[in-house]
């Protein structure tokens, strides 16, 4: 099935860095050069891949190789992937981060939402990754999710455990960042960024009580394709040129517009990943 998009793009000559999308989704098979054609139409000028697991790991490098100067390949295990076999699932983790550069270890962290069955060896994988990103120097992508009921709050322990990690140069983003604003303020004093994405532009996702009391320095973009479609395409599949209405519903709930916001916040992705690439 193909797709388009219809929305116009203003000031698409300024660049943006999209820091959070699994291009190499299978939900992409059928127009994935479509789809990036339309992504750099409109700027983005890199996009970051989050790894999930040993089955990811192809698809995504491919992706670097055919475009090695956009592409940008991160390396971990997501927690929703960590099961029964995570140990081995971890190890194959560290052994390509032996053999070639990453720019970021991710996405890591702790998911509350579907299953609680692992959340120990969620904590342990998250710690085990953390070595890794010590042991090389690399920023990490966070995942963190919430319960459905918000019994556990995936955020709080996730800093909770970095503070008990105690490596003062740990930095990276949380991703998808849907937290309260005092939840930022840890999350950011911790020297980590809040990744905003299309749930920024969802009624009652709470981001407008945040994003308009931070800099725009604390923060980067991303769209999580092919999840999470900004309005006006809430349900439908996400695709990285949606960045564009991002960084203008970011511009709109921060007092900006949306020339500095691609600035400021592409400024801060490169600043994190600095001599990485």
């Amino acid at each position: 099935m193909a797709h388009s998009i219809n929305f116009v793009v203003y000031k698409s000559n300024s660049k943006v860095i999209e820091t959070h999308a699994h291009i190499y989704d299978e939900q992409f098979d059928e127009d994935r050069n479509a789809m990036l054609h339309r992504a750099f139409s409109v700027g983005v000028e890199q996009i970051w891949m989050p790894n999930c697991n040993s089955e990811t790991i192809t698809g995504m490098l491919q992706l670097e190789i055919e475009h090695p100067e956009r592409c940008k390949p991160m390396m971990g295990l997501h927690p929703c992937y960590v099961k029964e076999d995570y140990q081995t699932e971890l190890n194959l983790v560290a052994d390509w981060l032996s053999k070639k550069p990453f720019i970021m270890i991710g996405e890591i962290g702790l998911d509350f939402y579907w299953d609680l069955s692992f959340v120990a060896e969620q904590e342990k994988a998250f710690i085990f990754q953390l070595e890794l990103a010590k042991k090389y120097n690399l920023p990490i992508c966070i995942h963190s999710r919430n319960s459905k009921g918000n019994s556990q709050n995936a955020i709080i322990r996730c800093c909770e455990l970095i503070e008990e990690f105690g490596w003062k140069d740990l930095r990276g983003i949380f991703h998808c960042f849907s937290g309260n604003l005092e939840e930022a303020r840890r999350v950011i004093g911790l020297n980590f960024l809040l990744g905003i994405g299309g749930v920024s532009t969802f009624k009652n996702a709470g981001l407008d009580m945040v994003l308009p009391y931070i800099a725009l320095e604390n923060i980067v973009l991303e769209t999580d394709s092919p999840y999470l479609a900004p309005i006006p395409y809430r349900g439908k599949r996400n695709e990285v040129a949606y960045i564009a209405l991002v960084a203008d519903r970011v511009a709109m709930l921060m007092g900006s517009d949306e020339l500095q916001v691609r600035e400021i916040t592409s400024g801060n992705a490169f600043k994190l990943i600095n001599g990485l690439i």
